[in-house]
């Protein structure tokens, strides 16, 4: 079974930054999509950024410009770099994986990060 292992999170004031982190417990070569959601209190979990791979990279309106997400082959990891943080990015925020293998294709799901937003 694929794990997803996410930290980084926090409290941070408006204006700044964080970086959270996404350990997979297999290669990430092995993913078709790598990324990050997100879900606030009372609203649906969300897309923030997602990398695919090709290399393209995919991001939610709201954080087009602020959020950058990347990978680490060497470090087999998966990064979100957010900056200039506002009060609507509290969220907890969840690290996704997918891979297709033999036509089927397998969501795998971190436990989730808190990032609090707030002065």
């Amino acid at each position: 079974q694929v794990q997803l292992v996410e930290s980084g999170g926090g409290l941070v004031q408006p204006g700044g930054f964080l970086k959270l982190s996404c350990a997979p417990s297999t290669s990430l070569f092995s993913f078709n999509v790598v990324g990050w959601y997100r879900q606030a209190p009372g609203k649906q979990r969300e897309m923030v950024a997602a990398l695919l791979g090709g290399g393209q990279r995919n991001y939610a309106d709201p954080v087009k410009g602020r959020f950058i997400v990347s990978r680490d082959n060497a470090k087999n990891m998966v990064y979100l770099e957010m900056s200039s943080l506002k009060p609507e990015d509290t969220a907890v925020y969840y690290c996704y994986a997918d891979q297709l293998l033999g036509g089927k294709k397998s969501d795998y799901w971190g436990q989730g990060t808190q990032v609090t937003v707030s002065s």
